[in-house]
């Protein structure tokens, strides 16, 4: 399907644009043809689908939620190979997804969103794209996500370093590893999965750890042929293992919502594998946590300690302080010697759409409307964008449980309020009311929740407000249940 093509179909049947074509953009587009709007198109900056899964290709990358939850409940897969799934399988389940669901042919790879703009007068958003092409929809869905945008750190003097520097999420694999001395700048979840992934490779390494992460037992295990052959000769003994993980997951909420919760049994096991695992004395100080387990994100790992314990194997709790020609300065002075640094260190997920202009109702910026911090009804819609939607939006992530159900729950509701609104003259816009009295509900939540009140500086809270703006501080049933039914009441049709 050519621009023009796309332009005119949108235009004259009020068609839907999703960005994006990881997790989420393919999830909503496989709901909307399941409701019966098929008048889509997906705009993928990429030339494939996959969003982070087709980008992090990190050494030891994989999922930290079991392979049987991290997946769509409509396509459930009885091939992984693992309990936890390695990068390359869930990235081969979603292209395997788009292509059986016959997505891919109304994808349009390359085209980067640069530019939507709401225009009263047609109803329609204007869309432009970094080619220079301009589409018309009636209905714009963001699948881009919360993890798309590396967050690598302004140090002073990195022009200066000779050596090589990249992102985990932009990983060079043409560089040699080889016998070099490596620096390693964060201790999140990337870095516990590349660092044990490289360190019999490299001559030596030093891990940067700003504070230490609460890590657990990675219960990992291959999942064998008799739940496979279960799994595809009887769909519903895969029904069964989908709900007895979700529930075992489900039940970590507690710990999470709760700052008074009884998380005992959860930080014995966090300490008995840093005991276990790491003889050294002064090393397992370093790597103690000092705040309430849960309040950063809760890591699992088996290989990470052994890696961090290993003789050629340095953490450094002193900052970076600034980086010379042959490596890098600790805030207290000490100089670094490296051939190669790696950022460990996340991503801005605080400004995850920030790369795209994007103009309501009376031409307001998203980002002017976010000024202190990202807020949507039900993580969906936002007061003052009509017909706009946000998939992975505000206050809509996990600390203990599959985001793959949020997806799906936010997809449900937001095809249904697409059919409210065609039903009922085609714009639909959350009342101002409603998205102010959810954000002061989730405000009063979050206190009580160990993200606010565990003792930490996590890449959860906004800086800008100190409001935890990404994670949901209640369970997922409670999410499915206030997106299982729209309610009109809650929105401005026309």
């Amino acid at each position: 399907m050519s621009a023009s093509e796309a332009r005119v179909t949108a235009t004259q049947a009020g068609g839907v644009l999703i960005i994006g074509a990881g997790f989420s953009g393919l999830g909503i587009a496989a709901m909307l043809d399941k409701s019966g709007i098929r008048d889509w198109i997906i705009l993928e900056q990429a030339d494939d689908v996959g969003g982070t899964w087709r980008d992090n290709t990190y050494p030891g990358c994989a999922c930290d939620i079991p392979s049987p939850l991290y997946s769509y409940s409509f396509a459930q897969n009885p091939f992984w190979s693992h309990l936890f799934a390695p990068q390359a399988e869930i990235h081969g389940y979603l292209k395997h997804f788009a292509q059986d669901r016959q997505l891919t042919s109304r994808i349009q790879f390359g085209k980067s969103v640069q530019n939507l703009t709401w225009n009263e007068q047609a109803r329609q958003w204007e869309v432009t794209t970094s080619d220079g092409a301009i589409y018309h929809f009636t209905y714009v869905v963001s699948g881009v996500g919360l993890l798309h945008r590396p967050k690598v750190p302004t140090l002073p003097g990195i022009e200066n370093f000779k050596g090589e520097v990249f992102h985990s999420a932009a990983w060079n694999h043409s560089y040699d590893l080889s016998g070099k001395r490596v620096a390693v700048v964060g201790t999140g979840a990337s870095a516990i999965q590349f660092v044990p992934a490289i360190v019999d490779q490299v001559e030596s390494m030093t891990v940067f750890q700003r504070s230490a992460p609460w890590i657990l037992p990675k219960a990992n295990r291959p999942l064998d042929s008799r739940y496979k052959r279960l799994s595809r000769v009887f769909p519903p003994y895969m029904w069964y293992e989908r709900a007895k993980l979700y529930w075992i997951h489900e039940k970590r909420a507690e710990g999470f919502t709760n700052i008074t919760s009884d998380t005992g049994k959860s930080e014995h096991l966090g300490r008995t594998l840093l005991e276990r695992q790491v003889a050294d004395p002064e090393l397992r100080k370093k790597l103690t946590p000092d705040y309430a387990i849960g309040c950063k994100r809760l890591l699992i790992s088996n290989d990470y300690y052994p890696a961090l314990a290993r003789e050629h194997v340095e953490v450094a709790t002193d900052g970076v302080g600034e980086f010379y020609d042959e490596g890098i300065v600790t805030t207290s002075g000490e100089k670094v010697e490296a051939d190669c640094v790696i950022f460990g260190t996340g991503f801005d997920a605080q400004n995850a759409l920030a790369e795209v202009s994007i103009r309501g109702r009376n031409g307001i910026d998203l980002n002017d409307a976010w000024g202190e911090g990202m807020s949507a009804y039900l993580g969906s819609t936002i007061s003052g964008f009509p017909n706009f939607f946000i998939m992975c939006g505000p206050n809509t992530g996990l600390g203990h449980n599959s985001q793959v159900f949020m997806i799906e729950a936010q997809g449900r509701y937001i095809c249904a309020v697409v059919k409210h609104a065609q039903r009922k003259g085609g714009t639909v816009e959350v009342k101002r009311a409603v998205h102010d009295a959810f954000r002061d509900w989730l405000d009063g939540r979050m206190e009580s929740t160990v993200w606010q009140a565990g003792g930490c500086t996590s890449w959860y809270i906004d800086s800008r407000s100190g409001k935890n703006t990404l994670l949901w501080p209640s369970t997922t049933l409670d999410f499915w249940r206030k997106t299982r039914f729209v309610r009109p009441s809650d929105y401005i049709f026309g």
